[in-house]
């Protein structure tokens, strides 16, 4: 479908949000009705809603035929961390408007309509959807390191191979500059680069790894410091 018509995208948004809404208003009739005994009832705002969500979904893949998932089976699995990162990055996104804009906006009208239990409602909102952006940043920050590791583990098999087939693996060694050496986890080989840091644990970038404090731990695997070991890397021809 050609979404470059802005009317066309701005209906399937607001389809999107009548229908998740629906969805959310029917559960909680199907909970209210249920408190009241109606069983048969609550079963029918259970499965109207679940069809909503369908209707819904459909409208979110018209949105975002990037997320559409056709043959798992084909997808390579940097194709697959491509349309998981992309789920990130609308969650981010959402989250980050919901904590900055909507929720603020929403707690000062509150406030000048001198409602307190809304101002304390937008205000729990508000500080909710911070949180769950900064996981969500956290997430698509695993990702990130996750690539490093891949990579790290795809040499180490290029290397295996190159030894099986009689071939020198290229020399390695640390750098010897604290600023530029990188450590890796013998846990699960996610690599520390001083350069980057690791700002989701307060680790400015530039720290050396010596100077990261000794109760941080590996932000994937949760291993101590400890655990870490210089990392070597192919000197260049």
């Amino acid at each position: 479908m050609d979404l470059s018509n802005s009317n066309t995208a701005n209906n399937l948004g607001e389809a999107f949000a009548g229908e998740s809404m629906a969805n959310r208003k029917y559960l909680f009739f199907a909970e209210v009705t249920r408190q009241l005994g109606m069983s048969e009832l609550s079963k029918l705002f259970r499965e109207t809603a679940n069809q909503e969500t369908e209707h819904a979904f459909a409208h979110f893949r018209l949105m975002h035929p990037e997320l559409v998932v056709g043959d798992v089976a084909s997808l390579t699995q940097e194709q697959k961390k491509a349309i998981a990162a992309r789920c990130l990055e609308l969650a981010i996104e959402g989250e980050t408007y919901e904590y900055t804009t909507m929720y603020p906006g929403f707690t000062e009208q509150a406030r000048a309509d001198r409602d307190s239990q809304a101002v304390v409602e937008f205000e729990a909102q508000q500080a909710e959807s911070r949180e769950h952006a900064s996981i969500f940043r956290k997430a698509a920050h695993n990702f990130g390191l996750l690539t490093h590791i891949e990579n790290h583990h795809a040499r180490q098999y290029t290397e295996a191979l190159q030894a099986l087939e009689g071939v020198n693996p290229s020399p390695k060694a640390v750098s010897g500059d604290p600023a530029t050496q990188k450590w890796i986890c013998r846990q699960c080989s996610m690599i520390y680069n001083p350069v980057e840091g690791d700002p989701d644990s307060g680790i400015a970038p530039g720290t050396p790894f010596e100077a990261i404090p000794e109760d941080w731990y590996c932000p994937i695997c949760g291993a101590t410091k400890k655990t870490f070991v210089p990392y070597q890397e192919a000197i260049a021809a």
